[in-house]
Order: structure tokens, then C-alpha cells, then sequence
């Protein structure tokens, strides 16, 4: 498909149209057309059933310059029962050289929707410079951090809690205990999810001043102020009997065009075979584990609209947002339909599960090769082919083994014998996906070594660290670009914050009009 055919596929109403960039995660982030899914090479067969759910939905593969991935990509996608595959010619190449733009980074139709909300709604931001002034001079104020716990984890401003903006509208009542007076802060790393959280809780109506840190956690360094690290400091897990609940929520949704359906049409949308529809369950990872509706997919709220190509790889595909009370899918549903997408949330919560239940489908296993065990792995005349990211591999990997990425088979195992024995070493996804490549030359004998450092280590086995090896250009599979941001270099935090800002400036008038603001 020419780079002129696709760019009118993606702007015709209607179409739906999955638009996957099969290159590894390091060359995408350097450099992806605007509406591009990233789905490496490496990873297609295990990840595309849950992105491109329906096997007759257009799709359209790109590699880099037309070298063979993307045709290879097709092959594999037709070979699951995906009937409307074609590649783009040319690739990403021929895209830049049709005139088309390209972006840097991730989840960027996420992060450049994070600017257009801030640019369209004013939203209220507060400098790192005066926050900090509030808290020595003991002002109170109520700083929470819209990110995952892990990231919070990581490194959060001093005197914060966690609260994920999935969770803002069931969970602030507890935070604030009755505070209608104090200021609210929203953080994030960086200001996607700041001002997303920020303008969420003015939107549910809070009495509280609102604010969103400018920069984030980025900014907060940049002024000169330290971090804390390793806290877990989150919001209270027990309730208020009042709340803001489902009834701010579901105003919330009402005013920005979300649509709530009932069971029934949302169990007919499940069954439609002519158009794609997501099942989501937005609640917390605790709450899906302990109980969900079988089929759904867990993807929490406030994530799935920072990052939502994590989940979504067709264009104008249908979402079902489910939780159990009707106090979160509503507001992320109002998100995703401002991002213009066609989301809706189902209404009754967990007490309408039941009518959707028996739309349960179970995903076919992937079949692995068989185990193998660590003496095998360590033998001199095994060929052991740790298939883990390059960076994992650097950090430490069996004595002897060699890093192997799907993308670079042909000069990694230029010099391989096909009939030894080969053991896989590392996570089950990797291996389903790289061993019928080995297979298709020459290698019969497989088996699979799952990836456990920490065992390794402990039986005594000295693993091999390699700090250059595979070298930055053959670790395509990372993401140099302002990697180390959080890691203490400052220009790159400087670097990755123009990089957002500038992100409007980027879009043609075709991709802004992807959003509904």
C-alpha cells in the first residue's frame, strides 16, 4: 500500500483500520507516523490477538525502509486467519519521503491530547517553585500523584499520596475526609497526566482549589528540589459512605457526550462480527484479580488514557468500559470519547456482568517448546539463545549463550549450525513468536529455558555481564531517546518537556482532527 492510500484510509470516517508498526520499541520511539501501533516483530503472534481482535479488520504493516519485516509480518498475520493484510511500501522511508510527518516518543496520541485539553480548558497549573514554599511555610495542602504505584514508587514528590486519576472519582472523598478548603495538586512525571487528573477533579465539581503540577516530578528536579524514592504512601482503602460516586461521574460523562448502554446492547456489540468492540474492566489490579467478568480485559483508567495504544490497535473500533459501581468507567469514558474514540460504559456495574458473561472467550494457548533445564542451557555444545531485550542480556545472562532478537536472525545466527541443539532462553512471548523463524531454517531441536536471574544466582551460576555488548545500535528493542530522564540527567528532562510541549505544533490538520475537543 502506498503512503498516499494509507494516509486517506486513516482519515475516512467509518473505516476501521489497525496500523501497526512491526519495528522493534527502540526504532519506533525514535520516529513513527502519528497514528502508528507499535507491535514489534518480536512480539506479533503473542500480542496481535488482543490488539487487532477481529481477523477481518484492514491492516496495515510498516518496517523501516520495505527490508522484509513487514512482507515476513504479513506472512505471519495471515497465517492466524488475519484476511485484509497488506505492508506499507516503502516503509516509514517512503512515508517521510510522501511529505508525512513523524514523531518521537511514546503513547503520543495520548500526551499530545494531555496539551490540547491543557491549551482548549485553561487548566489551573501550579509552579514547583511555589508548592514547595506551601509546605515549608506549613500551608496545607493535598498533594496526589495521578500515576501507577509502581512509577510512584520509583520517585514522587515529598508529602504525596497515590491515587492513579483512574481512580480520583471513587477515591478522592477519602483523601480529602471532608476538606472542602484546602488546594488539591495533581503530578504526574511529566504533565500528560497532571493535567488530566487536574481538570478531572474540576470537572466532578470538588469545592478544593485544583491544581496541576507544572513538569511534574521532571519540573520539581529541575527547580532544585530532591525526590523521595521508594514510597508507597497511597490512597485509603477504606470509603466514606458519602462520596462523590457515580452521580459527579455520570454528569461528568452526560456533559461530554460518553454514552452509557445497557447489558443487552452491549452484549450485541460483543457479538456484531462487522465491527470491532473492546471489553475493558478500569478498576484497580487488586479488584480484577479477586473477581472480573471472564473476557474482559484489564486496563486501568486513568493508563488506559494515558497510554492507550497499550490496549487499542483499531482506529474506530468500538470500547465497553466496565467497573462495579459506575464511578469510574463513566469519567474515563467521557476521556476516550474527547480523544475521539467511540467508548461507552456499561450502566449498572457489576450487577449487569451476568448478561455478558456467557460472551466469555478464551484465548487459544500459545504453544511453547518444550523445557529444558539449566545443565542443558550451560552445555558448550548447545546453542543457547537468550531471547530477553538487549539490556536484560548487557545486565547479566547464562555463561555462552547469545542474544538473539527476531529482527536481526539473519546476522545473528549467520554462523549457527541448524542441527544442534537450541534452548530459548526467556519469557514465553519472546520464544512463540521467534521459534517457527528457527524452525523455518533448519533448526528442529528447541526447547525453552524461562528466564529466572534471581535462581540462576542462587544455584551459584555466574552470569556474564556484557555493558557494550549487543552494542546501542544493534539494541534496537530500547528506547534511548531521553532514556535516563528520571535517572538524575537534567537536559534530558529538558529535552523530554520541550519534546511534549511541542507536540501540537507537530499535527497536520488530519490528525488533529482525530480529537473531539
Amino acid at each position: 500500500m502506498a503512503p498516499q492510500v494509507l494516509k486517506q484510509h486513516l482519515a475516512t470516517p467509518g473505516q476501521e483500520i489497525a496500523f501497526l508498526d512491526i519495528r522493534e520499541f527502540g526504532e519506533y520511539g525514535m520516529g513513527h507516523p502519528f497514528h502508528a501501533v507499535n507491535l514489534p516483530l518480536s512480539l506479533l503472534e503473542a500480542r496481535v490477538g488482543q490488539l487487532v481482535p477481529s481477523r477481518s479488520t484492514l491492516v496495515v504493516v510498516m518496517d523501516e525502509k520495505d527490508e522484509g519485516r513487514a512482507r515476513h509480518a504479513k506472512e505471519c498475520l495471515a497465517a492466524l486467519g488475519y484476511r485484509a493484510v497488506s505492508w506499507l511500501a516503502g516503509g516509514i522511508m517512503a512515508w517521510k519521503e510522501a511529505g508525512y510527518g513523524v514523531f518521537a516518543g511514546v503513547n503520543v496520541v495520548s500526551k499530545t491530547f494531555g496539551e490540547l485539553v491543557h491549551e482548549r480548558y485553561h487548566t489551573p497549573t501550579i509552579g514547583a517553585a511555589t508548592l514547595v514554599d506551601w509546605q515549608r511555610q506549613g500551608k496545607r495542602v493535598h498533594v496526589i500523584d495521578g500515576r501507577p504505584i509502581d512509577e510512584y514508587h520509583k520517585m514522587n514528590i515529598p508529602g504525596s499520596i497515590c491515587c492513579p486519576n483512574g481512580e480520583l472519582s471513587k477515591r478522592l472523598p477519602a483523601i480529602l475526609d471532608g476538606d472542602t478548603t484546602t488546594p488539591v495538586v495533581i503530578n504526574c512525571a511529566g504533565r500528560t497526566r497532571s493535567i488530566i487528573g487536574a481538570q478531572t477533579l474540576q470537572w466532578l465539581g470538588i469545592e478544593n482549589p485544583v491544581f496541576a503540577l507544572e513538569n511534574g516530578t521532571q519540573g520539581w528536579r529541575l527547580a532544585g528540589l530532591e525526590l523521595e524514592h521508594g514510597s508507597d504512601r497511597h490512597y485509603p482503602s477504606v470509603l466514606p459512605r458519602a462520596a462523590l460516586g457515580d452521580a459527579a461521574a455520570r454528569r461528568l460523562s452526560e456533559v461530554h457526550g460518553a454514552q452509557a448502554v445497557d447489558a443487552q446492547t452491549a452484549r450485541a456489540w460483543l457479538e456484531e462480527q462487522q465491527r470491532t468492540t473492546y471489553l475493558f474492566d478500569v478498576r484497580t489490579a487488586e479488584e480484577y484479580r479477586q473477581a472480573s467478568l471472564a473476557g474482559a480485559v484489564h486496563a486501568p483508567g486513568g493508563q488506559l488514557i494515558q497510554a492507550t495504544d497499550h490496549w487499542v490497535g483499531v482506529q474506530r473500533a468500538r470500547l465497553v468500559l466496565i467497573d462495579d459501581d459506575e464511578c469510574r468507567a463513566p469519567v474515563v469514558a467521557a476521556w476516550l470519547t474527547l480523544m475521539g474514540i467511540d467508548a461507552a460504559w456499561l450502566r449498572g456495574g457489576m450487577a449487569e456482568w451476568g448478561v455478558l458473561a456467557p460472551l466469555a472467550r478464551q484465548a487459544a494457548a500459545a504453544v511453547t517448546p518444550p523445557v529444558s533445564d539449566i545443565a542443558t542451557a550451560l552445555d558448550p555444545a548447545t546453542l543457547t539463545l537468550d531471547v530477553r531485550p538487549g539490556m536484560q542480556y548487557r545486565a547479566g545472562h547464562l555463561p555462552g549463550s547469545r542474544w538473539a532478537n527476531r529482527a536481526l536472525l539473519e546476522r545473528q545466527l549467520a554462523d549457527a549450525d541448524s542441527r544442534c541443539l537450541v534452548v530459548l532462553v526467556g519469557d514465553a512471548e519472546r520464544v512463540v513468536c521467534l521459534a517457527p523463524d528457527l524452525i523455518a531454517r533448519g533448526f528442529q531441536h528447541l526447547s525453552w529455558l524461562p528466564d529466572d536471574v534471581a535462581v540462576w544466582q542462587r544455584d551459584g551460576i555466574e552470569l556474564e555481564v556484557t555493558p557494550h555488548h549487543p552494542d546501542d545500535a544493534s539494541c534496537i528493542d530500547y528506547l534511548f531517546f531521553v532514556h535516563d530522564r528520571h535517572d538524575g540527567n537534567l537536559e534530558a528532562s529538558r529535552r523530554y518537556l520541550a519534546w511534549e510541549t511541542g507536540l501540537l505544533a507537530q499535527l497536520d490538520d488530519q490528525e488533529r482532527a482525530t480529537f473531539a475537543l
